[in-house]
């Protein structure tokens, strides 16, 4: 009786932003094709921070706005952009309200809170709850009370981080991941780097992942 191969461990190194909806359509994806990989690969997810707008004012800005500032978009190609992300999210399992995502803020804060996520076991978990809250919904995701509550929906301790907030705990390590991955050309996101080696762009669909780790996962 032949015994079944082990799982091949990968390391997935996921750089992402919170308030970047191309993010949660390319975990939605990257989670759907490692389910079809189970027995396959056995993959160990570390979340990476990006900033999308590293210089954003504590209140935000208007999203609309924002976008015809940055891009040059006008409001026609906003809206059909966000109907694009909307049944992308739809066909992956994930509900985007645009209409309630009124606002853009800066997320350094809540990357702070993913990096001691991270050495709790529950990064997944707060990045999970940190992209439902802020685009299903509409939350703010730079507002302490709100990382607070949100982080003990992803079951951490509420009281520790209130102290990380209201510190600069963690604030040292985020800028230096920050750093290190735009030094490797990481100036968009997502950016899905497996085993430190393999660059896979942008949020594609489960197919493609899953096509990627399994060639790459079969070379190990």
């Amino acid at each position: 009786m032949s015994i079944p191969a082990a799982p091949t461990p990968v390391r997935i190194d996921f750089v992402s932003d919170v308030s970047c909806p191309w993010c949660a359509i390319g975990l939605a994806s990257l989670q759907q094709a490692l389910e079809k990989l189970d027995g396959e690969v056995a993959a160990e997810i570390h979340f990476q921070p990006f900033e999308l707008n590293p210089q954003m004012v504590p209140e935000g800005e208007d999203a609309t706005e924002h976008l015809v500032h940055k891009y040059g978009s006008t409001p026609e190609q906003i809206d059909a952009n966000r109907e694009a992300i909307r049944a992308r999210g739809e066909s992956l399992g994930f509900t985007f309200r645009m209409d309630r995502r009124s606002r853009v803020y800066n997320t350094f804060d809540a990357h702070r809170l993913l990096h001691w996520a991270e050495l709790e076991g529950r990064h997944i978990a707060l990045k999970k709850v940190l992209l439902r809250a802020y685009f299903t919904d509409g939350e703010d995701v730079s507002a302490h009370a709100t990382l607070v509550r949100l982080a003990g929906e992803a079951g951490l301790d509420t009281q520790r981080a209130q102290q990380i907030l209201a510190s600069d705990a963690y604030a040292a390590e985020v800028r230096a991941q920050e750093q290190f991955f735009q030094s490797r050309g990481i100036h968009s996101v997502p950016a899905t780097i497996i085993n430190g080696q393999h660059l896979i762009s942008g949020g594609q669909p489960p197919e493609a992942f899953e096509q990627a780790l399994r060639q790459i996962a079969a070379s190990a």
